[in-house]
């Protein structure tokens, strides 16, 4: 009876041994230093860009790329996603009425234009033909976005066109001739 009682003893001590029971000091320390730049520092010219990698590349969207700097919002569309973003052009933010841009990238209104970023990004991956006319679709700030879809087909998403479309690694981003604000 004695060798059934030492038996599962010395079978716990053997997994304990074979799966590294012992400790290893220093292996998940830290080093106190501050954290490092988020996923938007890798630098990656093999891959397909992601969603900011593309709009750094256009020209179009230089506006939109210091937008998302103010709000600190970089790192938050470069990471796996899959995102949908209704990317504004620059012709699109100068629509907008005077000194409503150079309010907005100040420090002390970074939430605010994060929350107007925020209303331009979807979760998940919506083409142009997954847009169904008349359908409400939820944007990564909780609200509600309005999807049209004309007979010839053309959609707007609360009454901006959608100019074009490119895909990236981590999702799709669909131009946009207006800026979208909510209400």
């Amino acid at each position: 009876m004695k060798k059934l009682f030492y038996l599962p003893s010395l079978l716990l001590a053997l997994v304990l041994f074979s799966c590294g029971g012992h400790s290893q000091k220093g292996a998940f320390t830290t080093s106190g230093a501050a954290p490092g730049p988020g996923q938007s520092a890798v630098q990656d010219a093999d891959s397909n860009p992601n969603i900011v990698q593309v709009a750094v590349g256009s020209p179009d969207h230089s506006t939109l790329v210091t937008a998302l700097k103010a709000a600190n919002y970089v790192d938050a569309l470069t990471n796996v996603g899959p995102f949908t973003v209704f990317a504004p052009t620059n012709t699109a933010f100068d629509a907008l009425a005077s000194g409503t841009l150079d309010e907005l990238v100040k420090p002390e209104n970074q939430r605010k234009l994060r929350d107007i970023l925020e209303y331009h990004v979807l979760l998940g991956v919506y083409k142009t033909g997954d847009f169904v006319n008349g359908r409400g679709l939820g944007t990564a700030d909780g609200r509600s976005i309005a999807v049209m879809v004309t007979e010839d087909g053309t959609v707007t998403i609360n009454g901006a066109k959608i100019v074009g479309t490119v895909q990236a690694s981590n999702g799709i981003i669909h131009v946009v001739d207006q800026v979208l604000l909510p209400e």
